[in-house]
Protein backbone atom coordinates (compact mmCIF):
# COMPACT_ATOMS: atom_id res chain seq x y z
CA UNK A 1 0.00 0.00 0.00
CA UNK A 2 1.35 3.42 -0.88
CA UNK A 3 2.01 6.06 1.73
CA UNK A 4 -1.07 8.17 1.03
CA UNK A 5 -3.27 5.18 1.86
CA UNK A 6 -2.34 5.20 5.53
CA UNK A 7 -4.78 7.76 6.92
CA UNK A 8 -6.13 6.27 10.13
CA UNK A 9 -9.88 6.21 10.67
CA UNK A 10 -10.83 8.51 13.50
CA UNK A 11 -8.11 11.09 12.83
CA UNK A 12 -10.51 13.34 10.96
CA UNK A 13 -11.48 13.60 7.33
CA UNK A 14 -8.44 13.27 5.06
CA UNK A 15 -7.25 16.10 2.88
CA UNK A 16 -8.08 16.06 -0.82
CA UNK A 17 -6.09 13.44 -2.67
CA UNK A 18 -5.75 11.10 0.29
CA UNK A 19 -7.32 7.73 0.90
CA UNK A 20 -8.84 6.58 4.15
CA UNK A 21 -7.90 3.32 5.77
CA UNK A 22 -9.35 1.22 8.53
CA UNK A 23 -7.96 0.46 12.00
CA UNK A 24 -8.45 -3.22 11.05
CA UNK A 25 -5.90 -3.66 8.25
CA UNK A 26 -6.74 -7.34 7.85
CA UNK A 27 -10.11 -6.23 6.42
CA UNK A 28 -8.92 -3.26 4.39
CA UNK A 29 -7.77 -4.06 0.85
CA UNK A 30 -4.03 -3.51 0.49
CA UNK A 31 -3.61 -4.17 -3.21
CA UNK A 32 -3.50 -0.61 -4.56
CA UNK A 33 -2.10 -0.14 -8.05
CA UNK A 34 -2.43 1.92 -11.25
CA UNK A 35 -5.01 0.59 -13.71
CA UNK A 36 -3.71 1.41 -17.17
CA UNK A 37 -6.95 0.50 -18.92
CA UNK A 38 -8.91 3.12 -16.99
CA UNK A 39 -5.96 5.45 -16.40
CA UNK A 40 -6.78 5.51 -12.71
CA UNK A 41 -5.46 4.42 -9.35
CA UNK A 42 -7.23 1.21 -8.38
CA UNK A 43 -7.74 -1.11 -5.43
CA UNK A 44 -8.35 -4.84 -5.87
CA UNK A 45 -10.55 -6.47 -3.22
CA UNK A 46 -10.28 -10.09 -2.16
CA UNK A 47 -12.89 -12.00 -0.12
CA UNK A 48 -13.32 -10.50 3.33
CA UNK A 49 -11.92 -7.08 2.38
CA UNK A 50 -13.36 -3.63 1.90
CA UNK A 51 -12.06 -0.30 0.68
CA UNK A 52 -13.16 3.33 0.97
CA UNK A 53 -11.91 6.20 -1.18
CA UNK A 54 -12.31 9.97 -0.90
CA UNK A 55 -10.95 10.65 -4.38
CA UNK A 56 -11.56 9.39 -7.92
CA UNK A 57 -10.30 5.85 -8.41
CA UNK A 58 -11.61 2.42 -9.40
CA UNK A 59 -12.40 -0.49 -7.07
CA UNK A 60 -12.11 -3.95 -8.61
CA UNK A 61 -13.18 -7.40 -7.50
CA UNK A 62 -14.20 -10.79 -8.89
CA UNK A 63 -17.25 -12.46 -7.37
CA UNK A 64 -18.52 -16.00 -7.36
CA UNK A 65 -20.95 -16.84 -4.54
CA UNK A 66 -19.76 -13.78 -2.65
CA UNK A 67 -21.52 -10.43 -2.80
CA UNK A 68 -20.09 -6.93 -3.17
CA UNK A 69 -21.97 -3.87 -1.99
CA UNK A 70 -20.82 -0.63 -3.60
CA UNK A 71 -22.00 2.34 -1.55
CA UNK A 72 -21.40 6.07 -2.03
CA UNK A 73 -22.57 9.45 -0.84
CA UNK A 74 -24.03 10.94 -4.01
CA UNK A 75 -23.37 14.52 -2.93
CA UNK A 76 -19.83 14.17 -1.62
CA UNK A 77 -18.65 11.62 -4.18
CA UNK A 78 -16.98 9.42 -1.59
CA UNK A 79 -17.67 5.71 -1.52
CA UNK A 80 -16.43 2.20 -1.15
CA UNK A 81 -16.94 -1.49 -1.75
CA UNK A 82 -16.95 -4.64 0.34
CA UNK A 83 -16.65 -8.31 -0.65
CA UNK A 84 -18.23 -10.85 1.67
CA UNK A 85 -19.84 -14.26 1.98
CA UNK A 86 -22.22 -15.33 4.69
CA UNK A 87 -20.39 -18.09 6.61
CA UNK A 88 -21.68 -21.63 6.53
CA UNK A 89 -22.77 -23.20 9.78
CA UNK A 90 -23.73 -26.65 10.95
CA UNK A 91 -27.10 -25.31 12.09
CA UNK A 92 -30.25 -25.53 10.03
CA UNK A 93 -30.53 -21.74 9.97
CA UNK A 94 -27.67 -20.89 7.61
CA UNK A 95 -28.95 -17.37 6.93
CA UNK A 96 -29.20 -16.53 10.64
CA UNK A 97 -25.70 -17.78 11.37
CA UNK A 98 -24.27 -15.94 8.40
CA UNK A 99 -26.14 -12.69 8.88
CA UNK A 100 -23.86 -11.78 11.77
CA UNK A 101 -20.85 -11.62 9.50
CA UNK A 102 -22.83 -10.07 6.65
CA UNK A 103 -24.11 -7.37 8.95
CA UNK A 104 -20.58 -6.66 10.15
CA UNK A 105 -19.29 -6.41 6.59
CA UNK A 106 -22.03 -3.95 5.67
CA UNK A 107 -21.80 -1.88 8.82
CA UNK A 108 -18.02 -1.48 8.73
CA UNK A 109 -18.35 -0.02 5.22
CA UNK A 110 -21.30 2.26 6.01
CA UNK A 111 -19.81 3.44 9.30
CA UNK A 112 -16.50 4.24 7.61
CA UNK A 113 -18.34 6.42 5.08
CA UNK A 114 -20.31 8.16 7.84
CA UNK A 115 -17.07 8.79 9.72
CA UNK A 116 -15.76 10.60 6.64
CA UNK A 117 -18.77 12.90 6.52
CA UNK A 118 -21.26 10.95 4.41
CA UNK A 119 -24.95 11.33 5.27
CA UNK A 120 -27.11 8.24 5.48
CA UNK A 121 -29.92 9.91 3.54
CA UNK A 122 -27.51 10.57 0.65
CA UNK A 123 -26.23 6.99 0.38
CA UNK A 124 -26.73 4.98 -2.79
CA UNK A 125 -25.91 1.30 -3.24
CA UNK A 126 -25.20 -1.00 -6.16
CA UNK A 127 -24.96 -4.71 -5.36
CA UNK A 128 -23.46 -7.57 -7.33
CA UNK A 129 -22.61 -11.26 -7.11
CA UNK A 130 -24.28 -14.18 -5.40
CA UNK A 131 -23.82 -16.66 -8.23
CA UNK A 132 -24.21 -20.36 -7.43
CA UNK A 133 -20.71 -21.30 -8.52
CA UNK A 134 -19.13 -23.15 -5.58
CA UNK A 135 -19.00 -26.94 -5.91
CA UNK A 136 -21.18 -28.61 -3.31
CA UNK A 137 -23.01 -25.41 -2.38
CA UNK A 138 -25.71 -25.41 -5.06
CA UNK A 139 -28.09 -27.31 -2.81
CA UNK A 140 -27.44 -24.89 0.07
CA UNK A 141 -28.08 -22.03 -2.38
CA UNK A 142 -25.45 -19.85 -0.75
CA UNK A 143 -25.38 -17.38 -3.63
CA UNK A 144 -29.13 -16.81 -3.37
CA UNK A 145 -28.92 -16.33 0.41
CA UNK A 146 -26.08 -13.84 0.03
CA UNK A 147 -28.14 -11.92 -2.53
CA UNK A 148 -31.27 -11.93 -0.39
CA UNK A 149 -29.31 -10.81 2.65
CA UNK A 150 -27.70 -7.76 1.05
CA UNK A 151 -31.00 -6.58 -0.46
CA UNK A 152 -32.83 -7.05 2.84
CA UNK A 153 -30.10 -5.25 4.78
CA UNK A 154 -30.14 -2.20 2.52
CA UNK A 155 -33.93 -2.02 2.47
CA UNK A 156 -34.03 -2.25 6.25
CA UNK A 157 -31.42 0.52 6.56
CA UNK A 158 -33.27 2.61 3.95
CA UNK A 159 -30.29 2.82 1.63
CA UNK A 160 -31.50 3.20 -1.95
CA UNK A 161 -30.45 0.39 -4.28
CA UNK A 162 -29.67 2.11 -7.58
CA UNK A 163 -28.68 -1.08 -9.42
CA UNK A 164 -28.27 -4.79 -8.84
CA UNK A 165 -26.92 -7.81 -10.71
CA UNK A 166 -27.38 -10.80 -8.43
CA UNK A 167 -27.72 -14.61 -8.46
CA UNK A 168 -27.43 -16.55 -11.76
CA UNK A 169 -24.73 -19.19 -12.27
CA UNK A 170 -21.70 -17.18 -13.36
CA UNK A 171 -18.88 -15.34 -11.61
CA UNK A 172 -18.62 -11.61 -12.25
CA UNK A 173 -15.83 -9.09 -12.51
CA UNK A 174 -16.82 -5.69 -11.12
CA UNK A 175 -15.27 -2.28 -11.70
CA UNK A 176 -16.76 0.44 -9.48
CA UNK A 177 -15.98 4.15 -9.62
CA UNK A 178 -17.14 5.59 -6.26
CA UNK A 179 -16.69 9.24 -7.26
CA UNK A 180 -19.34 8.91 -9.98
CA UNK A 181 -21.18 5.71 -9.09
CA UNK A 182 -20.38 4.13 -12.45
CA UNK A 183 -20.23 0.33 -12.44
CA UNK A 184 -18.90 -2.01 -15.11
CA UNK A 185 -19.90 -5.66 -14.86
CA UNK A 186 -18.47 -8.57 -16.82
CA UNK A 187 -20.12 -11.95 -16.46
CA UNK A 188 -17.48 -14.66 -16.70
CA UNK A 189 -19.12 -17.41 -18.73
CA UNK A 190 -16.03 -19.61 -18.59
CA UNK A 191 -13.14 -19.85 -16.17
CA UNK A 192 -9.68 -20.74 -17.43
CA UNK A 193 -8.50 -21.49 -13.90
CA UNK A 194 -9.96 -22.14 -10.48
CA UNK A 195 -8.67 -18.97 -8.82
CA UNK A 196 -12.11 -17.56 -7.98
CA UNK A 197 -13.40 -20.85 -6.65
CA UNK A 198 -10.24 -21.52 -4.65
CA UNK A 199 -10.40 -18.08 -3.03
CA UNK A 200 -14.02 -18.48 -2.01
CA UNK A 201 -13.56 -22.01 -0.71
CA UNK A 202 -10.62 -20.84 1.39
CA UNK A 203 -12.60 -17.82 2.57
CA UNK A 204 -15.53 -20.05 3.57
CA UNK A 205 -13.17 -22.38 5.44
CA UNK A 206 -11.62 -19.43 7.28
CA UNK A 207 -15.02 -18.03 8.24
CA UNK A 208 -16.07 -21.37 9.65
CA UNK A 209 -13.04 -21.28 11.96
CA UNK A 210 -13.51 -17.68 13.11
CA UNK A 211 -16.21 -16.17 15.31
CA UNK A 212 -18.83 -14.28 13.39
CA UNK A 213 -18.33 -10.89 14.55
CA UNK A 214 -30.44 1.35 -11.83
CA UNK A 215 -27.82 1.50 -14.26
CA UNK A 216 -25.26 -1.22 -14.97
CA UNK A 217 -22.83 -1.20 -17.87
CA UNK A 218 -22.01 -4.63 -19.23
CA UNK A 219 -18.72 -5.05 -21.05
CA UNK A 220 -16.97 -7.89 -22.85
Amino acid sequence: MNSDARQVLGAGRPEAGELATSPAPECFARNVYFDRKHESEAAKLLPGEYFVSTRPMVLVTVLGSCVAACIRDTRLGIGGMNHFMLPDTESEDLAKGGARYGTYAMEVLVNHLLKLGARREHLEAKVFGGGNVLPGLTQANVGHKNSAFVVHYLQRERVRIAARDLADLHPRKVYYFPATGRALIKRLRTLHNDTVLAREIEYRRRLAQEPAVGDIELFT
